[in-house]
């Protein structure tokens, strides 16, 4: 993969493994607010932890309570290291806002096409830019 360019939701850097999802989820009763795994039995990626991965999805589903989770998930320190979306979604943006506010957590959320997302290696670096980079 050469390096993807994005777009900038919200700016940060994180490098780590990427975990893509392969359904939409609720971060409400989907995901453990207290482990970062995904409790969601119907969910793919079910068991699976977003904690310390590069979350890769098409967007969230469910109840703007999902923006409270994601917040839980940075203040204990096991969300995920970064976003990467294929719609913007304010759900989540705006629970990693006020995680930033409330310094719980400073990780990037960005917007790449729906063929990129595919493209994504197991592992990347988001710079500030936007610029994602394999590191595989």
């Amino acid at each position: 993969m050469t390096a993807l360019t994005s777009r900038v939701l919200i700016e940060g850097r994180a490098e780590g493994p990427v975990l893509k999802l392969g359904a939409d989820i609720s971060l409400w009763g989907g995901v453990d607010p207290r482990t970062g795994t995904i409790i969601d039995a119907r969910h793919p990626q079910y068991g699976q932890s977003i904690a310390g991965k590069i979350l890769a999805m098409n967007r969230s589903i469910g109840s703007s309570s999902g923006s409270s989770i994601l917040l839980e998930l940075l203040q204990r320190r096991c969300g995920p290291l970064g976003i990467i979306l294929i719609e913007v979604d304010f759900i989540v943006t705006l629970g990693v806002v006020v995680a930033r506010e409330m310094k719980f957590g400073d990780i990037p959320v960005v917007q790449v096409a729906r063929a990129d997302l595919s493209l994504l290696p197991g592992t990347v670096r988001i710079n500030p830019n936007g610029k994602i980079e394999s590191l595989v």
